[in-house]
């Protein structure tokens, strides 16, 4: 019975047909547009997919986004050639700048000694050869592979917890010390691969995903392509550290009372008086002789390397670990989906966000205004508590940015690229069929009619419960018809190959 047939649309609720879509891998939160055709006089109604990478948001189109990242993830892990950049879209965005050994970008970097310290391990230097690809060894036998490396790098411990990720004593827990870690945590990253790249001789790319420990620390999976051998991995996370040269802020000036905006600057409430700009706070501490970093971040000592050769099972499972987690939110990461979590990780959370809350998290923060400094680029509405930053969501407790970082040279394609191959695979396999594929024009913008006016024209609708589920159906039996196509389609590539070769023939 088709799929269709077999609905009775009288009697399925909005609810019932987003349960559905779930189960069908439709999008649950579709953008409704109505589109007129101007040529044919017709209207319909488009289901745009939202596009959300969150599960927690749309389990369906965060599914989708994992298994990009996947296919992202596998196509640049164990390259033999070097990556073609000459296809890249102009408008990637490149990698993060690199940092100076005080943790700031190079274009901002200001005058101070960058000696390194005293208690960090010097980096080996290694002339670095113009490469992204592994190394090629050969056994005794003659047979040649080219390994790669998974690595797993995680941050110190700032208290014990127990078997669910809570402390076991939430009193002695470094809860500042853990949110400050979150908040830099990719600053640190920067430093590991600029210092990796420096020390292993050779240009380093990574596939690499920022995820959160069970007691809510973030930690790193990286996939690496190329071999390093594990004691210069181990050296190099050693001696890799930051410090972050910010003004003081470990004791609250404005808590009751907030500084206001006088139209210039943010002032005292009671005394008028000017809060020093985030500039003016930065020449005081360089001309402090006894100025000490705000912050000190590093490593923890437990790093985890395995050596992974392509194709291999052992790879396929690296690959589907390493985004494990990319679709949840921070805060629900290791949360039971359906049962209850246990009261004292709940409180785990909340004291972790309430802690993150209020600390600065880049120096246009407006958490600054507590500590009694004006921040970069001040302007007015700023209210401590209320930065505008995703780092402080609850969802994210610090890591509002990223979750996947990936070298300029790990594929040699954007991730919208990516994406247009995994559609060119299923247009193709349809068409080898016989099967018309869906035209991914047919309604766009700037199809014109004779005069040059558009042919389709786009409105926004508030549709009602009633049309949503009749849209939601409506998707969910295309995606039915288009995979019962794609399957016919792979079905009959599969017989003809076997005819093809005599080796495969029944």
């Amino acid at each position: 019975m088709r799929l269709t047939a077999a609905l009775d649309l009288a009697m399925i609720t909005a609810d019932m047909a987003r349960e559905l879509a779930i189960a069908q891998k439709v999008c649950i939160r579709p953008l409704l547009r109505r589109v007129e055709d101007r040529q044919t006089g017709t209207e319909d109604l488009v289901a745009i997919p939202c596009g959300s990478t969150r599960e927690n948001v749309c389990p369906s189109c965060a599914h989708k986004a994992r298994l990009l990242r996947m296919q992202q993830c596998a196509e640049g892990w164990h390259r033999t050639q070097e990556p073609d950049l000459s296809t890249r879209a102009n408008a990637d965005p490149p990698e993060r700048q690199e940092l100076d050994d005080d943790g700031e970008q190079e274009s901002d970097r200001r005058t101070r000694s960058t000696l390194r310290r005293q208690d960090a391990p010097d980096l080996p230097r290694v002339p670095t050869e113009d490469r992204t690809v592994g190394r090629v060894f050969t056994t005794p036998d003659g047979r040649e592979y080219r390994p790669s490396m998974f690595v797993t790098l995680t941050l110190g411990s700032y208290g014990s917890v127990t078997s669910t990720g809570a402390p076991r004593d939430p009193g002695s827990y470094d809860y500042r010390r853990a949110a400050l870690d979150a908040l830099h945590f990719p600053k640190l990253v920067d430093r590991f691969w600029q210092n990796l790249r420096r020390s292993a001789g050779y240009k380093v790319q990574y596939f690499a995903a920022v995820e959160p420990q069970r007691r809510l620390a973030p930690h790193l999976h990286a996939a690496i392509r190329g071999a390093i051998p594990r004691a210069t991995l181990r050296q190099v996370v050693k001696a890799t550290y930051l410090q972050l040269w910010w003004p003081p802020f470990d004791t609250p000036v404005y808590v009751d009372r907030l500084p206001v905006w006088d139209g210039h600057d943010y002032v005292d409430p009671a005394t008028g008086e000017t809060l020093p700009s985030w500039q003016q706070a930065l020449d005081q501490l360089d001309t402090d002789p006894d100025a000490t970093p705000a912050h000190l971040l590093r490593f923890g000592r437990q790093v985890d390397m395995a050596g992974i050769i392509a194709p291999s099972p052992d790879a396929d499972r690296a690959v589907r670990y390493l985004t494990k987690y990319l679709t949840k939110a921070i805060s629900d990461a290791h949360t039971p989906d359906g049962d209850p979590a246990d009261p004292a990780y709940l409180r785990h959370v909340d004291r972790l966000h309430v802690e993150l809350r209020f600390l600065p998290c880049t120096p246009t923060c407006a958490n600054w205004l507590r500590y009694g400094i004006q921040p970069a680029n001040a302007g007015p509405g700023l209210q401590p508590g209320h930065c505008d930053s995703p780092a402080h969501d609850r969802d994210n407790l610090g890591l509002g940015g990223r979750r996947v970082l990936v070298s300029r040279q790990w594929s040699g394609k954007t991730l919208t690229q990516h994406k247009a191959d995994r559609a060119t695979v299923v247009r193709e396999a349809l068409l080898s069929a016989g099967i018309i594929a869906p035209d991914t024009e047919r309604m766009a913008a700037d199809v014109t009619l004779p005069d040059g006016t558009p042919r389709f024209v786009w409105t926004d609708t508030n549709p009602d419960q009633a049309t949503y589920a009749r849209v939601l159906l409506a998707s969910i039996a295309e995606r039915h018809r288009w995979r019962a196509q794609y399957e016919t389609a792979k079905a009959a590539a599969a017989v003809d190959n076997s005819f093809g070769n005599p080796a495969r023939a029944p």
